[in-house]
């Protein structure tokens, strides 16, 4: 799976593609009379540097070293220069206007179409079935969501106008340059052409590097997260100096890249320059020859001299936002696969109500698989009556904890139907039918809030009065009313610092809150704690259970004597069915996993 992550990661993707570009203006579309605006600010803005360079060649030309020195006397040259310089400062004021206004109405697009499109991409996670989520590591999700979302950030700051204002620059500089003097403007399309080849192999050459890092930094990021999130395990079992060699070379690896890529951009800028001087000494030469024979004026000499060096600044400038494009085409491309990822747990265009729902299940002929043709459960067949309460025991695979993804409609079964209260839940809109329902898992999530908004989970119509009696029924009330803040005590990310028994009462309490008619429960919570909070899991889960259809995922066989009834897995197929003493005395399956279980625990000293 990692393997495949960097390999995604390294999409080599176009400089330019048009139909993912089509796809971008969909988000920027919104807000087109901002980028209309911003458009026009660079135009402006291009016209108004055009415009300095001239009038320095008029300041010389008429008032500072006039070829007919009679002209103008000395007091209207100095008027005339002062004049001319009052321009220059307003047009070098007008044209910071028109860059504060370019640069700010940029960011606030590039911020409105990153919300905009965070907000799309959380939205569509959310509608994605759990088969996507075991096939794509939380870390490669969280890529796209931040550090490739953020790429096109760059891209609407410092690459498409800023790319547009470019190349009107230089369009604008190269029709000024043949209008001043076509002689010396092509002197600078000489130059032009070998600095565009050197140019282009930078470019691709940084290019790869760029892709490089991003892949070195991809796997920085995927190892610290998962050293971050096996904290317990790499320090049980001393793996601290490994891990860490092992974090050593990536980092390494990725430091030697960015070294490289440093070196390409600090090799890069002075053969720009170097061009750049090829180009103002060609210009001086040729360009002081005329001024010296008459044919070019002193003042004209300066400005080309000027617009020369202007037009090597979007040149270097190009670099950079080629790159930039690429590397926003490559994260849109990612960030397009997601929102692409088809839904397959989907809701009907017309859902059925499930109106009163009294907690009747069933399965029929129920075959499901996670992976096509291994199937997982084969022609599982049972009804639950409302009320009634029903453990599923087998070896670990037998399919259990797939029953409660499927009555959940987490996944949707191949072959079979699935009903509760006699509607199959295909044809019910998934938040009525979740709405119903509740789960106890065995590890528990507790979110980062507090204790009082992990039972409510944020839910306003569930009262501060209601949580406690919650808390109150399910015996999470005792160490609650312990903690410094009670009910506003913080929690930490996965509920740091609270117990597993702790979070397990908090799971029950969340589930009493919201008061569902069906509960799905699995037990193994209660193997890794104490014995006195295993007395207040049981006594919460026995009060749980009441009035409640109740569908248990049994791991260990002595929780689950005083179930209505037990449904024995072997393989994804139902092999046995009774209550606890039934079961004992056919001397099948459930009698050897309850054998072996007894033997066990008499066995521990």
């Amino acid at each position: 799976m990692a393997q495949s992550f960097f390999q995604e990661d390294e999409i080599l993707g176009k400089a330019y593609d048009g139909r993912l570009a089509r796809r971008l203006w969909g988000f920027v579309r919104p807000y087109r009379k901002l980028v209309w605006l911003t458009l026009l600010v660079a135009l402006f803005s291009v016209g108004n540097d055009l415009l300095a360079p001239y009038i320095t060649q008029v300041a010389i030309d008429r008032y500072i070293a006039p070829v007919h020195q009679g002209a103008l006397n000395s007091l209207a040259r100095m008027n005339g220069t002062l004049m001319l310089a009052l321009l220059y400062l307003l047009t070098l004021c007008f044209g910071f206007g028109l860059r504060y206004v370019e640069n700010f109405t940029l960011s606030v697009i590039g911020q409105r179409v990153m919300y905009d499109m965070r907000s799309s991409m959380f939205e569509h996670l959310q509608r994605l079935s759990l088969g996507f989520f075991d096939h794509n590591p939380v870390g490669r999700l969280m890529t796209r969501i931040t550090n490739d979302v953020d790429s096109l950030y760059q891209l609407f700051t410092s690459g498409s106008v800023a790319l547009i204002g470019d190349v009107l620059t230089l369009v604008g500089i190269t029709i000024v340059l043949f209008i001043e003097n076509w002689l010396l403007a092509l002197i600078v399309c000489l130059v032009f052409p070998p600095l565009a080849l050197v140019t282009r192999y930078f470019q691709r050459v940084m290019r790869d590097t760029f892709r490089q890092i991003r892949v070195r930094l991809a796997r920085i990021n995927a190892n610290v997260a998962e050293n971050i999130a096996g904290t317990q395990v790499v320090q049980l079992f001393n793996r601290e100096g490994r891990n860490f060699e092992y974090f050593d070379q990536l980092n390494r690896d990725y430091f030697t890249t960015s070294l490289r890529s440093l070196f390409y951009f600090a090799i890069f800028m002075p053969v720009v320059n170097l061009f750049a001087a090829i180009a103002t000494a060609l210009i001086v030469r040729v360009g002081g020859g005329q001024a010296i024979s008459g044919a070019l004026t002193l003042g004209a000499l300066v400005a080309f001299l000027q617009y020369a060096d202007r037009f090597f600044l979007p040149v270097r400038d190009l670099a950079d936002e080629y790159t930039v494009l690429q590397s926003a085409m490559a994260s849109s491309e990612r960030i397009f696969r997601v929102l692409d990822e088809p839904i397959i747990v989907a809701d009907p265009e017309q859902p059925r109500p499930l109106a009163a729902v009294r907690g009747e299940v069933e399965f029929r002929d129920v075959w499901f698989a996670y992976n096509q043709a291994d199937w997982v459960l084969k022609g599982i067949s049972f009804h639950i009556k409302p009320g009634e309460s029903v453990a599923f025991v087998g070896a670990t695979g037998a399919g259990k904890t797939s029953l409660i993804s499927l009555i959940s409609r987490f996944y949707d079964v191949q072959r079979g139907e699935v009903l509760v209260d006699g509607v199959n839940v295909k044809d019910v809109a998934q938040d009525v039918l979740r709405r119903h329902i509740g789960a106890v898992l065995q590890d528990p999530f507790i979110f980062a809030g507090t204790i009082a908004s992990n039972i409510r989970l944020h839910e306003q119509n569930i009262s501060d009065e209601r949580v406690r009696e919650a808390a109150r029924f399910v015996n999470a009330d005792k160490f609650i009313e312990q903690l410094p803040h009670g009910y506003d005590e913080e929690t930490q990310e996965r509920g740091s610092g609270l117990s597993v028994g702790q979070k397990q009462l908090l799971a029950f309490a969340r589930a009493i809150a919201f008061n569902p008619e069906i509960l799905l429960i699995l037990d193994e919570a209660t193997s890794s704690v104490d014995t006195a909070t295993e007395a207040l899991i049981q006594d919460a889960l026995d009060r749980l259970m009441q009035g409640r259809t109740s569908i248990i995922i049994a791991h260990r066989l002595s929780t689950i004597r005083n179930v209505d009834r037990i449904i024995v897995l072997h393989k994804g197929r139902i092999v046995e069915e009774g209550s606890h003493e039934q079961l004992l005395t056919r001397n099948g399956y459930y009698k050897r996993l309850y054998e072996l279980q007894y033997v066990e625990s008499v066995a521990k000293p």
